[in-house]
Order: structure tokens, then sequence, then C-alpha cells
């Protein structure tokens, strides 16, 4: 068995895993304030993820020491590269977090709607730089012989970039308006949240369009087999979940939605393997699943423990989900 393929798709179940979870947290956070000015219906709606956003950024976490223990030379890389995108990230999700537990420990107005467009930015930022990281990764990065980014962190932005970002935004917006709508029984925001995911939709299938189309200008990856089937079923697929979420259907709504977002990871790492960073210096820079791997034994002691703790993870989140099943109502937030 070759490890290093085990842990390159162990690494794209992972930030599959995270972007689907975490990508409705980070929609619902995005679009409270814009959904209703109520400060017990903004809270209400952060409710819905209360339960599970924490339990969500875990994958995020998990992913990562992944990426560091299977490949220590591409966590050094892209963190060196991504330092500043990064750091923004870690204090995007911090301000998030404490809005979260923060919001309700004031009965004043003003500290709620404080912390509410604090959650709103933080859970938009991280979305739209996931998004950037995800463009450069596709398009390439100026990475040399000796695995180092050479480039400036304003290389980093352009007009393909910045697309890939704003794509993954809406995408991740629309995704938690089609959450909100599972979520929400007998409430009057379920009109409003309606309005602004058929908006917000809108929005994402034009902007997930474009990234489609410059990303066959700025990359090779239309001209491989896979990886444009996967990223094209992605977008026809999110358009059938628009449409049955225009319907007033949220459960096929978001199972699509979910799987367009699963359908684009795995679309985007297929189209990188067997890099993992494409050097646009040289292909033979590029940092790959064996030059940028771990010893063997490595990878054997890390896919031995993964076998033991991996279900065990994946049963107690299931059981988080399923205990926090019930739909919530503005009578709940009374107790």
């Amino acid at each position: 068995m070759d490890l290093n393929i085990v842990w390159f798709i162990l690494i794209t179940v992972l930030f599959s895993g995270f972007f689907l979870l975490e990508g409705f947290d980070y929609g619902v956070g995005h679009l409270a304030p814009f959904i209703t000015d109520d400060s017990k219906e903004r809270r209400l709606l952060l409710h819905t993820i209360a339960p599970v956003w924490d339990g969500n950024e875990v994958w995020m976490i998990t992913a990562g020491g992944a990426l560091f223990a299977a490949f220590p030379h591409v966590y050094a890389t892209l963190f060196s590269a991504f330092y500043l995108p990064l750091f923004l990230l870690l204090m995007a999700l911090i301000l998030r977090g404490a809005g979260i537990e923060l919001r309700n420990r004031s009965a004043f107005p003003e500290w709620h709607n404080f912390w509410d467009w604090a959650v709103s930015f933080g859970s938009a930022l991280p979305a739209f730089l996931w998004g950037v990281t995800v463009a450069n990764l596709c398009a390439g990065l100026e990475i040399n012989a000796n695995m180092i980014y050479i480039g400036k962190m304003l290389d980093l932005l352009s007009g393909y970039t910045i697309v890939g970002g704003l794509a993954f935004l809406f995408v991740f917006s629309f995704h938690g308006a089609a959450f909100l709508l599972l979520r929400l029984a007998h409430s009057p925001l379920e009109e409003r949240v309606s309005r602004m995911g058929r908006r917000v939709g809108i929005v994402a299938i034009a902007a997930f369009a474009i990234y489609l189309g410059l990303t066959a200008v700025h990359t090779d990856i239309f001209s491989m087999t896979v990886a444009p089937l996967l990223l094209i079923a992605a977008a026809v697929v999110f358009i059938v979940g628009y449409g049955f979420f225009f319907k007033g259907r949220p459960v096929p709504a978001f199972a699509l939605t979910s799987a367009a977002i699963v359908l684009t990871t795995v679309g985007v790492f297929a189209a990188l393997f067997p890099n993992l960073m494409i050097s646009n210096m040289n292909p033979a820079y590029s940092l790959t699943i064996y030059n940028a791997a771990s010893s063997p034994y490595t990878l054997t002691v890390m896919t031995i423990a993964a076998a033991c703790l991996v279900p065990v993870v994946l049963i107690y989140q299931g059981w988080t989900y399923w205990v926090f099943r019930k739909r919530v109502t503005l009578h709940d937030m009374e107790h």
C-alpha cells in the first residue's frame, strides 16, 4: 500500500469535511445581521450553529495536523507563503468565536449589535481567504528548488484569486441559508432567510461560474480528465440545489450544496495530484506527495493512529448532530 497516496486521500477527505461543515457555519454567521435587525432573532440564527460550530473547526485543526505530520515540507512552505492570510484568518476566527460566546453576556442592544457584526466579519473573512488560498494553489506559486516561497504577499492577490475568494464566500453563504431553513421551525424568519438565500444564491452561481472560467484560463486543470468533470459536476449540482431552494425544499437544497462543496474540493485535489503545491517557476520544484513527505516509518505509525482514532471522532460528531437535530424556535430563546 502506498501510504503517501493514502495520506493524500485522507487530507482530501479532511478538507472536504471541513469546507462542508464549517461552510454553513461561515454562511450563517455572515448572513445573520443582514437577515434581521432584531437582537432576539439574530440570537436564534446563531443558536442554530451553537452546538456544532466549535466541533466543525476541529476538522481544520485535524487537517492541518495531518498535513504537518505527513507532508511537513508542504506545511512549512504553505505557512510561509500564506503567513499573513493565515494570521488574518486566525484573528477572524478568534473574533468570531468570541462573538458567539460573548454576545449574550450583556442586555445592552449595542453590545449585541457589536458582536453580531463581529461574528459576521469573522465568518466572511475566513471564507474569502480560503477561496484565495485554493485559487493560488491551483494557479501555482513562486517556489524555488529549496521548497521556499520567494514571492511577496501581494502576489497572492490577483483578479483570479479575488474571484476565487468571492466564490467561496457566496457559496458558503448560500450553504448557510439552506442550513438555516433546515433548522428553523415555524418562524417568521424563514421567509426572510428564503429571500436572502435566493439573492445570495444567484450571486454564488455567477461567482462560481466566473471562477471556473478563470480557472480554465489561469491553470491547466481543464486539460486534465477527472478534475474538470468534478468541477463542472459541482457547478451543475449547485444550480440544481438552488432550484430546490427556490421551490422551498431545503433538504435537497442543503444536500446538493453539500455535494457541490465536496465535489469542488475533491476536484481541486485531483487537479493537484500528485502535487500538493505547484511551482510556477519550474514544475520540478513543485512539492509532491513524495518529495515533501515524512519517512515511511512516520507514515506507518500515523496510519495506525488514524485508523484507531478517526472512527471515534466521526462517531462522536455524528452523535452530536443527532442529539441536536431538533429544529429551533424563538420559544427556545426564552429558556
